[in-house]
C-alpha cells in the first residue's frame, strides 16, 4: 500500500511537469513606468521588481513543479498590488492605499517575502534599505495627499 502511493505521487510530481504556466514580461513603457532617485531604484530593483514590475528575472525554480505555480502567482499578485511598471497610471486612491502598505509591510518584514528570500538572499532589506524605502513611500504619499 505504502508502495502504491509513493508511486503515485513520483507519477503526479512528473506529470506536474508539463502543466504549462503563463510566465509574461509585458512591455515596459518608459512613460508610465516609475522614475525616481538612483538610491531608491536600486533598492527597489534588487528587492522588489521580480514581482511588483514587467522585469520580471523568471529563476530557473520557475519551471520545476510544484515550486512554479507559487512563482508565477506571486508575480501575478504582486503586479495586481503595486507594479512599478505602470506606477503613473495607478488609480490614484488605489497607489496611496498601496503606498501604505507598502510601509507596513516593510516595517513588519513581510516584504520581500520570507519564500522569496530563500532562493534571494541579495533581496534582503537591511535597516538602511528599509529606511530609505519607507522615507521614499512616505514622501510619496505627501505628494499625492
Amino acid at each position: 500500500m505504502v508502495k502504491r502511493v509513493f508511486y503515485a505521487i513520483v507519477v503526479i510530481v512528473f506529470a506536474t511537469q508539463f502543466i504549462p504556466v503563463k510566465k509574461t514580461n509585458p512591455p515596459v513603457d518608459e512613460t508610465i513606468a516609475l522614475h525616481t532617485d538612483e538610491k531608491v531604484m536600486k533598492i527597489l530593483k534588487r528587492s522588489c521588481y521580480d514581482c511588483h514590475s514587467n522585469e520580471t528575472h523568471w529563476s530557473i525554480y520557475s519551471d520545476i513543479a510544484p515550486l512554479k505555480f507559487g512563482v508565477v502567482a506571486h508575480v501575478k499578485d504582486g503586479r495586481k498590488a503595486l507594479n512599478f511598471s505602470e506606477y503613473e497610471i495607478m488609480d490614484l486612491e488605489i497607489k496611496k492605499a498601496r503606498l501604505r502598505r507598502a510601509i507596513s509591510t516593510i516595517k513588519l518584514n513581510i516584504m520581500p517575502l520570507s519564500s522569496y528570500l530563500l532562493f534571494h538572499n541579495e533581496a534582503k532589506l537591511s535597516d538602511e534599505d528599509k529606511k530609505i524605502l519607507i522615507e521614499w513611500f512616505r514622501n510619496e504619499l505627501t505628494r499625492y495627499n
